[in-house]
């Protein structure tokens, strides 16, 4: 199992980013905590917090209690194989954020490393 999850996450047409960006559409921090490193770097509305996975998933909750989210699109992707990030725009209680996603690939899987969430200028 382990080494079809290292081969799904080497290859080029896998999209880490894919799954990340159903689950911030939906507002679901429960299973967007299943991509958390287990410490990670959360940005929220300019109120930064270096988190264990449990506190970054409250975080996100509050978020979402607050501003619902209607919709999530990746604008760019860049980054090498064991590193990638991610900006979208994350539309969530009548309002319009920039996202940015960290991740690192580590024990066969990809990390969220850092979550960004900001308002749209």
């Amino acid at each position: 199992m382990l080494f079809g999850h290292a081969l799904k996450a080497q290859d080029s047409s896998y999209d880490v980013f894919n799954p990340i960006a159903k689950y911030l559409a939906a507002g679901d921090a429960e299973k967007l905590s299943a991509w958390f490193s287990d410490n990670l770097e959360v940005t929220i509305l300019s109120n930064s917090n270096d988190s264990s996975r449990n506190q970054a998933r409250q975080i996100l909750k509050s978020f979402f209690r607050s501003y619902t989210p209607r919709s999530f699109e990746i604008t760019h992707k860049a980054g090498r194989s064991n590193k990638k990030y991610a900006l979208g725009t994350l539309t969530a209680g009548g309002e319009m954020f920039v996202v940015t996603i960290f991740v690192n690939y580590a024990d066969q899987d990809y990390r969220i490393q850092h979550l960004k969430i900001e308002r749209m200028n």
